[in-house]
């Protein structure tokens, strides 16, 4: 937060694995409650923030700790927060997620509909497509 994001004020930055290393520990959580309070809090630092949820939730995950990373996730703000997968598989990690992750029908939903702006086609490459 203090030395990277203020060198690229305008470029959305994606924050790989939920601020983790590919599961979901107590260090993960308290990088992730930073970045929900600087979220919350408005930081411009923050403004072009998001997070994939590649490989975040594994079967062996608590009930209590699935909960958390959901609060989580609804804390960063649901628009921010990406699928994505490692595996060979994404559509049974995207089945595992919708099992394990205690997120609504909606908000999955949402999630699934999440695409970055550096992914989206810009107005002139649309207008080249339609004409």
């Amino acid at each position: 937060m203090r030395e990277i994001l203020p060198e690229a004020p305008d470029i959305p930055i994606q924050i790989a694995h939920l601020a983790g290393w590919g599961g979901y520990d107590e260090a993960t959580d308290e990088v992730v409650a930073a970045f929900a309070e600087a979220i919350a809090r408005k930081d411009p630092r923050a403004k072009n923030l998001y997070f994939d949820i590649t490989t975040v939730v594994f079967g062996g995950h608590s009930a209590q700790l699935r909960q958390r990373i959901a609060s989580r996730i609804r804390h960063l703000g649901l628009r921010r927060v990406l699928f994505g997968s490692d595996q060979a598989d994404p559509l049974g990690e995207w089945t595992r997620l919708l099992r394990f992750l205690p997120l609504t029908r909606g908000e999955f939903k949402i999630i699934a509909g999440n695409v970055t702006p550096y992914l989206r086609p810009t107005r002139a490459q649309t207008d080249r497509a339609s004409g």
